[in-house]
């Protein structure tokens, strides 16, 4: 095994001599071409030291414990550079100093193997602070993530220490082209990716974020949702196949109510209460923040609870995503909306054609879809009020005429 040679030399500052005329002695240390000094905590009268001997001359009353020092100080560094390389650790100038100070050495981490240790901390949180789709989210990026480094660097893993932008725009890439992946999407995969890298920063592992300059990029939002005349033509169309006819109430229901697809599926009887202007209300918590929401029952929605009551807990069929997606295509065809329906779209429905395009305010909006702020509203139907402010002084120009 090859060992880089340390050298080790002792120098003293003769321009700052203390009132004593004595100076103090530092310590310099040179590896890999790298330079460190340091004091050492000792003092010497400058006349009696020696440079080329590296000790403080018999004249000095004190040489003997100045010396030995000298002696351990050098020892004790040595040691602690032989065993670095020995032990095939970072041995590097600035371990050697933080092991000789008693500071301690962080391993050399790599992007991967962290990301599993991360991995491992947060599913012990599953059931407690995050819930197992969010596990499971972070545990596709790991898996796009090592699939990447294997593509781009041909390695196994990638060092902490060596990420930079560059990395996350190569990233970006990868996921564009070798995963057909759209940028909304890739956005999201970064963030959590940046996850266990701030971790990382704060354990000290990383000096600073790699990614601080990060920026992702701009994603131009299409809120696709059923018109007036949409919905009506959905509400009025008799279906013949049962399975048909109960996705049918089942998304109408969500257009008048704004429920998403897990919240829809578990909406027990217990959370149709009466509250206090007399009327029904659904009362739960939003599955994807956990915050409590609280949707008055408009007529038809509650025709249609109506129509499903029985003995059982929950109100509507079970049924799967996959499956409900797939029938709201057959009824798209039947009833010739050329929109791709999928259940997302009766929240959009909901959250446009039933309340904003009747004057509902904004925040009242946000309210009843459960956002956790205001600005998430904002930006996926800020164009659909200002569709809504045109149609209206469209009307007004009309009336002035």
């Amino acid at each position: 095994m090859h060992q880089e040679k340390i050298t080790i030399l002792f120098v003293i500052s003769a321009n700052k001599t203390n009132q004593k005329g004595l100076c103090p002695l530092n310590c310099r240390i040179t590896f890999n071409k790298e330079r460190k000094q340091f004091s050492t905590g000792l003092f010497v009268n400058p006349k009696y030291w020696g440079n080329k001997l590296q000790k403080v001359n018999t004249q000095d009353s004190n040489h003997k414990f100045i010396n030995a020092q000298i002696e351990k100080i050098e020892i004790k560094i040595k040691n602690i550079a032989l065993v670095l390389q020995l032990q095939g650790a970072d041995c590097t100038l600035d371990n050697i100093y933080n092991k000789y100070i008693g500071v301690e050495i962080k391993k050399k981490e790599h992007i991967l193997s962290y990301y599993k240790q991360y991995l491992t901390k947060i599913k012990k949180l599953v059931g407690l602070e995050i819930k197992e789709s969010t596990y499971k989210k972070f545990v596709y990026v790991g898996t796009h993530l090592e699939s990447f480094i294997k593509w781009k660097f041909k390695k196994s893993d990638f060092p902490l220490e060596e990420l930079n932008l560059q990395f996350l725009d190569y990233f970006d890439y990868y996921l564009k082209t070798e995963k057909g992946q759209e940028q909304i999407t890739i956005n999201k995969t970064i963030q959590r990716l940046r996850a266990p890298i701030k971790q990382a920063i704060s354990e000290g592992y990383l000096a600073r974020d790699p990614f601080v300059l990060h920026k992702s990029k701009t994603v131009r939002k299409v809120v696709t949702f059923l018109t007036t005349e949409e919905l009506q033509t959905l509400e009025e169309a008799v279906l013949q196949q049962k399975r048909l006819c109960i996705i049918q109430d089942l998304f109408i229901f969500c257009c008048y109510t704004g429920l998403a697809f897990t919240e829809m599926t578990h909406l027990e009887k217990q959370n149709i209460q009466v509250g206090f202007d007399g009327i029904n209300w659904i009362q739960m918590k939003r599955e994807k923040t956990q915050r409590q929401i609280s949707i008055p029952i408009l007529p038809k929605a509650q025709e249609i609870i109506d129509k499903y009551s029985n003995e059982k807990k929950l109100v509507f069929p079970s049924i799967s995503n996959q499956k409900f997606n797939s029938y709201l295509k057959e009824i798209a065809e039947i009833t010739g909306i050329e929109k791709r329906l999928t259940h997302h779209i009766a929240r959009k429905t909901f959250a446009s054609t039933v309340l904003l395009f009747n004057d509902v305010p904004m925040e009242i909006v946000s309210e009843l879809l459960g956002h956790s702020n205001m600005t998430i509203t904002q930006e996926s139907y800020g164009k659909i009020v200002q569709k809504k402010v045109s149609e209206a002084m469209s009307n007004l120009k009309n009336k002035l005429k």
